[in-house]
């Protein structure tokens, strides 16, 4: 009967475990944003419902289209991020095996003679020299009374969103890049069109110049001022194809291809990808929703603050179950219930003293949750700072470029009448050349200035967290086995769903995440 008691309390223990988790409940942090944008919504932004997943496809560009399929497919960064998801997934499940019995089978086999004169004569069935075989199974489980095991499974599955989000976060920029760069090429190749084009018209300038000067019409000092112009307007060419080519090489590496790759195929000119009439940018609360580093924050929020829990359940001791089944017996016998052997029951270890360390342990997980806390705070002012400024930079470039436009139409036409007065002696060279160059700087101002409001609108998708689908299903990461063949997700990224929803991974677990000040 008493051993059927003593049976009994590692079956008590499994009942309880899982019943306590010591350490502070995870509640996710307030995220305090304004109801509205402090910039105006107005020269092509809009309020509303906003679509983010795939901006690019705004700017009305199929090469932009294919470059960020491409990107996608084969990026190194993204690759990167790929494998840490992996990792933090294999954690997690070396985490997720600590919640069950660790079992162990073995089994051994020896031969061995015992000397004469040792206990002599030999008890049959056992002879002097004999074969001795032994197999079974030993096991420990430890009962998470406590929390702590289940504790780290909540830390890792927040490590593991937190992957997730730094895998989108890599999306998001990477888009942004690509868009970037590709604006920067069709902007320098305008600029070099138009270089071009001013450099032709300077050159039929100082021809005719030439002619005059022959006859005596003009003197010498109006072709040393010409060929100057000309000089100026030349040398500017190389400079812009040396940003035009660094900007293509860019583009090449960010779609995990050699510098150079892409000359070919981005060679001829095509017009800069402008923005469409209204872009819609949502509200501010929205950002905590779609921004893959403010989520990130927030998972890092997660995960410190169930580490409290793994550091106080060492304050308490660790109850565990432990038990040896055994058959053992002679070559030539068999394995019957006299050979067996076994031992089973609980055990418990608690630390009495350690100077204190449990206690400054608990005190560091607790101040690492408060600067994740902060950290998460100084992240969200920041994504809204750059929301706003992103917006400004595109309402006030937008002006400037109307007005940009304006001044190229007002120099053209001053180059005309400056030239019609020069022929007819009413007004000196020096005009036509000051007109000249400044024809030639508004239009690369202008050109520049409508490559920089594309720009800028990539900007702010960018600071929106756009290139991922906000809305995708719950669940783990769907598409980790395309990391066998090397390739992540496709355009809209890793199906990775809202990072406190992985139920799968984490065996039906929930973890909801907030720490308190």
């Amino acid at each position: 009967m008493l051993s059927h008691r003593l049976l009994m309390v590692p079956l008590l223990l499994g009942l309880l475990h899982g019943c306590a988790s010591v350490g502070p409940d995870y509640q996710e942090p307030e995220a305090i944003t304004p109801d509205q944008w402090h910039q105006d919504l107005e020269q092509g932004l809009a309020g509303g419902e906003a679509d983010y997943r795939t901006w690019w496809e705004s700017l009305n560009d199929p090469v932009l289209d294919g470059l960020i399929e491409r990107a996608t497919e084969s990026n190194l960064d993204l690759r990167i991020a790929f494998a840490r998801i992996k990792e933090a997934r294999a954690r997690l499940g070396i985490q997720t095996g600590r919640r069950w019995p660790d079992l162990n089978a073995n089994g051994a086999m020896q031969r061995e003679r015992v000397s004469d004169g040792v206990a002599d004569p030999m008890v049959p069935p056992q002879s002097r020299t004999d074969t001795f075989r032994s197999i079974g199974v030993d096991g420990s489980w430890e009962v998470d009374f406590w929390g702590r095991v289940r504790r780290s499974i909540e830390s890792a599955g927040a490590d593991y969103d937190a992957t997730v989000e730094s895998y989108r976060d890599v999306l998001v920029t990477l888009y942004a890049e690509v868009a970037r760069n590709y604006i920067s090429v069709r902007t320098l190749q305008e600029r070099i069109r138009l270089a071009l084009e001013n450099v032709r018209t300077q050159r039929g300038t100082l021809e005719l110049v030439t002619v005059r000067e022959r006859v005596g019409l003009v003197p010498k000092l109006d072709i040393r001022q010409a060929e100057l112009n000309l000089a100026t307007s030349e040398s500017i060419v190389p400079e812009l194809d040396v940003k035009r080519i660094a900007a293509i090489n860019r583009l090449s590496v960010l779609l995990g291809e050699h510098p150079g790759a892409l000359h070919a195929e981005l060679e001829a000119p095509k017009p800069i990808p402008g923005p469409p009439e209204q872009a819609p940018v949502g509200l501010p609360g929205e950002l905590v929703r779609n921004r893959p580093d403010l989520r990130r924050a927030e998972r890092d929020l997660a995960a410190k603050t169930a580490r409290i829990g793994v550091a106080t359940a060492e304050l308490y001791p660790q109850f565990s179950i432990s038990g040896v089944f055994n058959y053992d017996t002679f070559i030539g016998s068999q394995f019957d219930r006299g050979r067996r052997s076994f031992t089973i029951g609980p055990f418990f270890s608690w630390n009495l003293f350690d100077g204190g360390r449990v206690r400054s342990l608990i005190d560091e997980q607790d101040a690492l949750a408060e600067r994740s806390l902060q950290n998460y705070e100084q992240t969200l002012l920041a994504a809204l700072e750059d929301v706003e400024n992103a917006m400004t930079g595109f309402a006030r470039e937008r002006v400037r470029r109307e007005a940009l436009d304006r001044s190229v139409v007002a120099a053209q036409e001053s180059v005309r009448l400056v030239k019609i007065q020069y022929f007819e002696g009413l007004t000196n060279f020096q005009n036509v050349l000051d007109m000249e160059r400044s024809l030639f700087r508004q239009q690369d101002l202008a050109a520049e200035s409508e490559g920089r409001v594309s720009q800028n609108l990539v900007r702010i998708y960018r600071s929106l967290g756009g290139g991922w689908d906000a809305n995708a299903p719950a669940g783990p990461v769907k598409n980790l086995q395309a990391a066998s063949t090397g390739k992540p997700g496709k355009a809209a990224g890793i199906s990775a769903q809202p990072a406190s929803n992985l139920e799968d991974a984490r065996e039906g677990q929930v973890v909801k995440v907030s720490a308190t000040r």
